[in-house]
């Protein structure tokens, strides 16, 4: 993969910017995303520091198409051309289904569904011209499981990954793979979080007996966007210790 670039949404924390570090070790360009100006040009330049590889760190609301299409243009007008997009930006607003508001369900499937959906159609325009590129879509084990409270959320993730499914069938003659990786309980600063009697019940449910890192993840990525992984579309890997099967 190495000289390659890969835009990476969401990627100033968490498991985007631990994909994004992977992909740098690498020898692939970066460009990362984030809701917040200052934290993505931060993100982008200590990485391009610790690898050497030349990085972009751009801000953009990827439930904006305006937004989207000028971060596209501006990652096009330093690296040329894309050849990875993984749409890992994501946020959650639980509640449950009595006490959802409307603003609540919009502003999860706005940032969860479109922001993939509109970043997704600026990236085919441009790996469609090269014959080659790879989508990698990042759900979660409640698009398969459900989960009390996010209602939201669930269908956010669901949807994401039937959208996987379409958009491999639609580009494949294109040589575009397009997969998605479901995490289960992954340790972040968010599930850091949680009180402790959730942790405890959550690990019961995970035959590893452990919770999963962002470098779990992270590999999973990888993985799929990989050239020698050009067989591989449509498909979901479940990064989640054994919790769904």
């Amino acid at each position: 993969m190495k000289g390659q670039t890969a835009i990476i949404t969401g990627s100033s924390r968490g498991i985007g910017r631990t994909t994004a570090e992977e992909f740098a070790k690498r020898g692939v360009n970066v460009v990362i995303v984030d809701i917040d100006d200052t934290v993505a040009k931060e993100a982008a330049e200590e990485i391009k520091a610790k690898f050497g590889i030349e990085t972009l760190g751009l801000k953009a609301d990827v439930s904006n198409a305006n937004d989207v299409k000028i971060m596209f243009e501006e990652a096009i007008k330093k690296f040329e051309k894309i050849e990875i997009l993984v749409n890992n930006a994501g946020i959650t607003k639980d509640n449950l289904l009595i006490r959802m508001k409307d603003e609540e369900w919009d502003a999860v499937l706005n940032i969860n569904l479109k922001g993939a959906f509109l970043c997704s159609r600026e990236a085919v325009k441009i790996m469609s011209k090269l014959k080659y590129g790879r989508i990698i879509n990042i759900a979660s084990v409640v698009a398969f499981i459900g989960n009390p409270g996010q209602v939201n959320y669930s269908a956010s993730k669901a949807g994401l990954v039937a959208m996987t499914k379409t958009l491999a069938k639609e580009y494949a003659s294109r040589g575009i793979t397009v997969n998605a990786v479901a995490p289960g309980f992954i340790q972040t600063a968010m599930t850091d979080k949680l009180p402790e009697k959730v942790k405890e019940e959550m690990l019961k449910m995970i035959p590893l007996s452990r919770f999963g890192t962002t470098n779990d993840v992270a590999n999973a990525i990888i993985f799929l966007a990989l050239p020698e992984s050009g067989y591989i579309t449509g498909q979901v890997i479940h990064v989640n210790g054994g919790m769904y099967m």
